[in-house]
């Protein structure tokens, strides 16, 4: 039996859709349809019902997928056991929101490259809802948002969270604390509309009793982090970007009576039985946060505190 035919049908079946895995294998539609007949000619019986658009699996094709899974793993298994590489050389598809990119993705890259020097990185900087509907769409092996990603096939970790705070320019915003009676009177930037910090805003200024905002929805902290620079409002950003940020650019935490509760973060990624090339990245993702996550968390109270 062709473990090529069978990654194939375990694809079709767990995105269910023929186009999307062809898309994850690199191959086109009609090898993919092709890989699916040789199959089913194989086994003698029908794996997926064709009878109309949607893939669905018949009963011979459910039960056919247990095995699948069981095949592919068994070859994951004996390649790791035979020390043959399978991985190297292969690329893994990663989403961020803008926030990872700017607060600690880079260094978990560095630290990923070191240690898995043939892997190559496609990234994708993107919204959550983006990201969300690209994981679903098997276009992405692992993003990173403020959103987890569901579906066949999809696994979720929450990630520690980033706090947030209100940020200005540092020579125009040099008040010693600001409270939301202040920053009402600005102009606010922050991420675009429905968003968990863009809500979050707008109930905290609202529970103050200050309703007559100008709040400006953004998608891009680089934009942000622009119309701060020039003077143009205050923004709602994730500590840890604004103090990497800080560095380069005229920016300041404004100390505030109230803090914006913190921004989740959720790693979803593809569980696939046939490569250990996502579950060991995954890993090393979860060691690298639990590493710097006590680090993290004193450098934020401090900065806070200034």
């Amino acid at each position: 039996m062709n473990l090529r035919f069978v990654e194939a049908f375990y694809w079709v079946a767990t995105l269910k859709s023929v186009s999307r895995a062809a898309e994850k294998l690199f191959i086109t539609q009609s090898a993919m349809s092709s890989r699916i007949a040789a199959l089913e000619d194989e086994l003698g019986v029908l794996l997926l019902d064709r009878r109309d658009k949607q893939v669905r699996l018949t009963a011979a094709g459910g039960r056919f997928l247990v095995m699948a899974e069981r095949l592919l793993s068994l070859q994951r298994e004996i390649r790791d056991e035979m020390g043959r590489n399978a991985e190297s050389g292969l690329s893994l598809r990663i989403g961020a929101i803008e926030s990872v990119l700017h607060s600690w993705l880079i260094d978990w890259v560095r630290e990923m490259r070191a240690a898995q020097p043939g892997l190559e990185l496609e990234l994708t900087v993107e919204t959550t809802p983006v990201l969300v509907d690209q994981m679903r769409r098997g276009r992405l092996d692992l993003a990173m948002a403020a959103l987890p990603s569901s579906g066949d096939g999809l696994r979720q970790q929450a990630l520690p969270p980033m706090p947030m705070c209100f940020v200005g320019h540092a020579q125009l915003h040099k008040k010693r604390r600001y409270s939301l009676a202040d920053l009402a009177t600005l102009e606010l930037l922050t991420f675009q509309r429905g968003s968990q910090p863009h809500v979050a805003l707008v109930d905290l200024m609202r529970q103050a009793g200050h309703t007559r905002l100008k709040v400006h929805a953004i998608s891009s902290v680089s934009a942000m982090v622009e119309l701060i620079e020039g003077g143009l409002g205050v923004a709602t950003l994730p500590l840890a970007v604004v103090r990497r940020l800080s560095e380069r650019q005229p920016l300041r935490v404004l100390p505030c009576e109230a803090e914006m509760p913190p921004l989740p973060i959720f790693l979803s990624y593809r569980d696939d039985p046939g490569s250990a090339l996502t579950r060991t990245v995954v890993d090393a993702l979860l060691g690298f946060k639990a590493l710097h996550l006590g680090a993290s968390k004193g450098s934020s109270k401090k900065s806070m505190r200034s």
